[in-house]
């Protein structure tokens, strides 16, 4: 089982007449909130468990069907916390799976409930000794692989993390962090392996789709050495499944004060230079916005230009939920949030429309 365009559509339809604004429908059909729960934030610790199982609880009511994790958030505690979830809430009948979007990402190594004391010995004994990746497949000091057996084993592991069937977004996660390390022609191929693993995984029923989930890759000025075209990474999908490649969704940080996903027009297709989001749309690629509250900051700093376009929202938080779920071409905002009363004062927009897009874009000038 997993998410289905018919499945999300029914979860869509059962909501109130005021949410029915809020989903978006995505590159592969399914029907997504405007508003998704993140789950990077947190300490690895019980407390902190049963805390994002009541939001879980909370976001679900609100009209929330998107849940975005990693396997390395909180040493694999994010994922193995949302799956107890999700069986426990199919089985009280609170939903059934074909309604939720469950989406992780590997690429960081995920250590096992806590830091290790030497991660280079951690990631030798985990994954060079067995044979899941050899040492010069690594970056960052060992936190950071895509080679394909490795992959093959964060695929597995997310799944039994999670107690499904099938992953319904997989995530390569910075890739960027190898691109600053080797030269583009072995960036090139290993992205070329990583993507036919994924190909593999759909091919297998293990995920549905899969994306890029990047911090700096698509917002930086074209000669950083962690830039990534949008353009080449769809031609290489494209070069290793054709037409009918499975690569549908973008995920990228931006808010208030990191606007370059909308801002800054740093990519190429065709002929046109263009902006990340608006590339992504233009590739067929679903944008799926994180970090749209800057890890809580935005939720206590004031934007005297926000708030006179958006008066009738009620807190700084809400403003910047408003504006990166309302920005034209983001399809979701991921918010992180494990506190009940957060849930609350953010998910109270699914209750209101998104913005006029000519609203935001009057926020930057644009006509």
């Amino acid at each position: 089982m997993r998410a289905t365009p018919e499945g999300t559509r029914r979860f869509a339809q059962r909501q109130s007449a005021a949410r029915q604004p809020n989903y978006r429908q995505s590159a592969d059909g399914l029907w997504l909130s405007s508003l998704g729960h993140g789950t990077y934030l947190g300490d690895p610790d019980a407390a902190t468990d049963s805390a994002y199982r009541a939001a879980f609880d909370e976001s679900l009511a609100r009209g929330c069907n998107v849940f975005d994790c990693a396997i390395n958030y909180r040493f694999q505690r994010s994922e193995r916390t949302l799956g107890a979830w999700l069986n426990e809430a199919l089985a009280a009948g609170k939903l059934t799976r074909d309604e939720v979007v469950i989406a992780t990402k590997g690429g960081f190594v995920p250590y096992d409930g806590a830091p290790p004391d030497d991660p280079r010995v951690y990631a030798y004994k985990q994954f060079i000794e067995t044979g899941y990746a050899k040492a010069h497949e690594f970056a960052a000091r060992y936190q950071h692989c895509m080679a394909p057996a490795y992959l093959e084993q964060m695929i597995a592991l997310s799944l039994q993390n999670l107690g499904v069937e099938c992953l319904d977004i997989y995530y390569l996660h910075n890739p960027e962090t190898q691109s600053i390390a080797i030269t583009s022609h072995t960036f090139r191929a290993r992205l070329l392996d990583a993507f036919e693993t994924l190909e593999l995984a759909v091919e297998r029923g293990q995920i549905a789709s899969y994306g890029l989930a990047t911090w700096t890759a698509f917002r930086v000025l074209t000669d950083a050495p962690d830039y990534l075209s949008l353009t080449e990474m769809v031609s290489l999908a494209t070069e290793v499944a054709g037409q009918n490649h499975n690569l549908r969704y973008l995920q990228l940080p931006y808010n208030l004060f990191m606007t370059e996903a909308y801002a800054f027009e740093n990519q190429q297709v065709g002929e046109s230079f263009m902006s990340a989001i608006e590339a992504a749309n233009e590739l067929g690629l679903t944008v799926m916005v994180s970090a749209p509250l800057m890890q809580g900051r935005l939720a206590i700093m004031e934007s005297p230009r926000v708030a006179a376009a958006l008066p009738e929202l009620s807190s700084e938080a809400q403003r910047a939920l408003q504006f990166a779920r309302s920005t034209p071409g983001v399809c979701t905002a991921l918010v992180g949030m494990k506190e009940l009363a957060h849930v609350a004062e953010n998910l109270a927009l699914t209750d209101l429309p998104p913005s006029d897009a000519d609203l935001i874009r009057g926020l930057y000038g644009k006509a």
